[in-house]
């Protein structure tokens, strides 16, 4: 068979299997009438028996928008592109805030703020190509925080797929080892049910994020996909120019078909939530009862619905056990509970008898398991399997697992506690437990305030006492966002959220450039409190620029950027195992100057400068970007009537501000999870280059740890699994 009459034949086949599909979802008289008010009307009969109005200016990205209000969606974050422009104005129109960044990462991280904020789905549309491939480190970000993200995607028309139309790719491979659900829409009745079933999907079981990919004649209107396809009325020469138009005409058709459903459903699909098993809490609350030493490890999926993070802190108080914050759990509990515990975590796992992973994961973070006694009885809830047992086996056993909600499994463990008269008998033996844990915390703090008061070797602002004189100043209802190496490290331990949802960082893909998307998604969620990023000067260099994001949208924030010139958590081990600092010093940029050249305020920290005067440069800036700013030059620029774009926002004095902080180098973080194991290289060679990279930094083979979590090498884990772990067992 010649190519020409097998291509004819493929056509001919397409075209009337592509008919035959919608013929059969009709009854015979429903045809017969079609074709009748075709005949009447003069249209096409393909256009006819579809049924299509092809005079209606609707288009898909109304769907999109109307689907995304009834789930409550109120901030869309986006950079902008021609593939998704319905997307965005019917979002504005209809009430959604559309937020656009400088960068596709930038908008998902704001999604992903959102998501967790408000304990529901968050939303980002990027354009085709390099619109989503801009968005992978963002989207794992929001898979391994299992994060319920909701991206829009554009893509090139359907007819022009894998033909080479600008920007068209293969996304759906791309993304599909990044999300729960992925799906590409193909008609625009489709919209709807697709979009439904993603949110779902994203909320159901263990939360994470869903892709939807929405072509663009799927989201323009009818005349606009015809016009671009090159359709006339006129008839066409000649049999192959006559099949192909009445092709594509039944493929827009198509896609067009039954589109403005009148009766399709908008409302939230059911989500799917784990709970444990009444037998699950009487075990769990026999084990509590009985120990002499627990602990309570609160990791970051313990703050996932439907439990609100209010219950969730009453129900942690009220239990009553020692607990550690970790991830978005930081601040659950406040900053002055005496029941929560800040320092030598590693010592407390150690000693405790039970230890209940709420959410917490055995991977790096608790030395995948090897901080755990081996005598200990250690009971895990998480609403992933793996997650759940992850190492386990290996460097720890547990008593009991349970694949639940962990929110839910605590607010019904205290229930049942409280009914027990005898387990609440129980919390007075806890008590000499819980003073030996304050004790040793209050050794720790002492030790850390001698630290904040000592000179750094080159003169320059000791990191550990500006974060400390931030500490004192910060209001009640801050939220704090971590984007960086060192200098978060030592944040992290020495800045105290004051409520629950009051701390984002990236969680345990440890990425950095999430500062600006974070900050953004927490100012749109919450104008009124004050949101303060605590940059790496490395890491403020991914989403700096986004600072004109800020100023755009009049949502002002506080950056604070410590400066050190270095990307110190990686200098730390380079410079001790290779005697070089290279790729790892940076310069002491002018970043407050930079601020102000993007419409924020710039504020530079350096030595000599005394304590009252670092609290009131703080506290100024914190109080500035409180509330919402109306920036009356963007909004003239914008829409030139000095108007504010169609936000209410008062101005109220709010303004963003880039603190440029030259911080020295202190060993506070030696001994931290940054560190790698000491090479057997004689230490002494490396003194050099030391002295002039990291001067505050004494000889690694004497210096003791700060009092970190986890300072135990990674190769001896490594060494441990070779020689036990994985060992030839017989299999019977």
């Amino acid at each position: 068979m010649c190519p020409c009459l097998l291509f004819f034949v493929l056509f001919i086949a397409a075209l009337c299997l592509l008919i035959s599909i919608k013929i059969l979802r009709l009854t015979n008289l429903d045809i017969l009438f079609r074709v009748r008010d075709g005949l009447r009307s003069g249209k096409p009969f393909i256009t006819a028996l579809f049924r299509i109005d092809t005079e209606s200016q609707r288009h898909g990205g109304e769907l999109v928008a109307e689907v995304l209000k009834a789930h409550g969606v109120r901030e869309l974050f986006t950079l902008c592109g021609g593939h998704i422009s319905p997307i965005l104005v019917a979002c504005e129109q209809i009430g959604i805030r559309v937020l656009d960044t400088r960068h596709e990462a930038t908008a998902v991280f704001a999604a992903d703020a959102a998501a967790r904020l408000r304990q529901d789905i968050g939303v980002a549309a990027v354009t085709a190509g390099p619109g989503i491939t801009n968005t992978v480190t963002a989207l794992k970000n929001a898979q391994m925080a299992e994060s319920p993200v909701l991206l829009l995607g554009g893509a090139s028309p359907s007819l022009l797929k894998g033909r080479g139309a600008l920007q068209d790719i293969d996304q759906q491979t791309l993304v599909r080892s990044l999300c729960k659900f992925s799906a590409r829409v193909t008609c625009v009745r489709h919209i709807v049910p697709t979009i439904r079933n993603a949110i779902a999907t994203a909320k159901s079981g263990t939360p994470g994020p869903v892709f939807v990919e929405l072509p663009i004649d799927v989201l323009y209107p009818y005349k606009s996909v015809e016009r671009e396809a090159g359709l006339s009325n006129a008839p066409q020469k000649g049999l192959v120019k006559s099949l192909l138009d009445a092709y594509i005409r039944t493929h827009i058709a198509n896609t067009f078909s039954d589109a403005w459903q009148p009766e399709q459903p908008l409302l939230p699909l059911a989500v799917r939530v784990p709970r444990p098993t009444t037998t699950q809490i009487e075990q769990l609350a026999t084990l509590l009862s009985t120990a002499e030493r627990p602990l309570l490890l609160v990791g970051s999926q313990a703050m996932a619905p439907p439990v609100k993070a209010a219950e969730l802190a009453q129900t942690v108080e009220a239990l009553g056990v020692p607990a550690y914050l970790g991830g978005m759990a930081r601040g659950l509990l406040g900053a002055h509970s005496a029941i929560q515990m800040r320092q030598e975590r590693k010592t407390a796992l150690r000693e405790a008898d039970l230890v209940i992973l709420a959410g917490a994961v055995c991977d790096f973070r608790l030395s995948y398991g090897r901080v755990l006694s081996p005598k200990c009885k250690v009971v895990t809830i998480n609403r992933n399997r793996e997650q759940m047992l992850k190492n386990h086996g290996v460097f720890w056993h547990s008593a009991m697992a349970i694949q639940a909600d962990v929110g839910s499994t605590l607010v019904q463990l205290h229930q049942r506690m409280a009914s027990d008269s005898s387990a609440v008998d129980g919390h007075q033996r806890w008590d000499a437990w819980l003073n030996a844990l304050r004790s040793r915390e209050r050794d720790t703090d002492t030790r850390n305030e001698a630290k904040a008061t000592e000179r750094t070797a080159d003169g320059r602002l000791n990191p550990l006492r500006l974060l400390r004189m931030l500490n004192e100043v910060l209001p009640d209802n801050t939220i704090l966002v971590a984007d960086g190496g060192d200098f978060v490290g030592t944040a992290a331990y020495t800045v105290q959220p004051r409520g629950p949802l009051q701390w984002l960082d990236p969680g345990a893909f440890g990425t950095l450039g999430c500062g600006a998307g974070f900050a953004l998604g927490a100012k749109a969620v919450h104008p009124d409190c004050p949101v303060l990023i605590l940059y790496g000067d490395g890491a403020c260099g991914f989403s700096l620029m986004d600072i004109d994001s800020f100023v755009r949208h009049r949502l002002p924030v506080v950056a604070l950027i410590g400066n050190d010139a270095c990307w110190a958590q990686i200098a730390r081990d380079q410079v001790p195992w290779f005697n070089s600092a290279v790729g790892c010093e940076l310069s002491h940029v002018n970043y407050d100057g930079v601020g102000t050249a993007l419409g924020a305020n710039g504020i530079r920290l350096e030595e000599p400068i005394g304590d009252a005067e670092l609290r009131d440069k703080l506290r100024q800036a914190l109080a500035q970007c409180q509330g919402r700013r109306r920036n009356s030059a963007v909004a003239e620029e914008k829409d030139g009537t000095g108007g504010n774009n169609g936000t209410t926002d008062d101005d109220n004095g709010g303004q963003s501000t880039v603190i440029n902080a030259l911080i020295g180098r202190t060993n506070f973080r030696e001994g931290s999870i940054s560190d790698r194991p000491r090479s057997s290289m004689n230490v002494d060679e490396c003194a050099p280059v030391r002295e002039r990279l990291c001067p505050s930094v004494p000889n690694p083979t004497t210096c003791a740890p700060a009092d970190q979590d986890f300072d135990q090498s990674w190769l001896e884990g490594l060494e441990e699994i070779n020689q036990s772990a994985f060992r030839p067992r017989v299999v019977r």
